[in-house]
């Protein structure tokens, strides 16, 4: 199972997802990003890219209008993922990703 962290900026965007949002997030990340992440290879459903403007992050679709994005960290554990959540919210975040 790979380790995830969040940092404080996801933390407060998530606080504005409403709950039907917040559960689709966590819905599309046990039941795709999670078991892709394990296989290193991503469905095109989630149109997982690079950043543009910020090396080393990268964008999540997990609904219409909804965006993630990430980075990898440091592995906390022997042979797992470590995901850092940077930000969550509209395509708008990708302006401060």
């Amino acid at each position: 199972m790979p380790t995830f962290e969040t940092l404080p900026r996801f933390t407060a965007d998530l606080q504005h997802l409403a709950p039907a949002q917040r559960r689709r997030f966590r819905r599309v990340i046990l039941g795709s990003f999670v078991p892709d992440l394990r296989t290193g290879l991503f469905r095109p459903g989630l149109r997982i890219k690079g950043v543009r403007v910020a090396s080393g992050v990268y964008e999540l679709t997990w609904a219409p209008d909804g965006r993630t994005t990430w980075s990898y960290g440091r592995a906390r554990v022997s042979g797992a993922r470590h995901v850092i959540w940077r930000r969550i919210g509209t395509h708008a975040i990708l302006n401060g990703p």
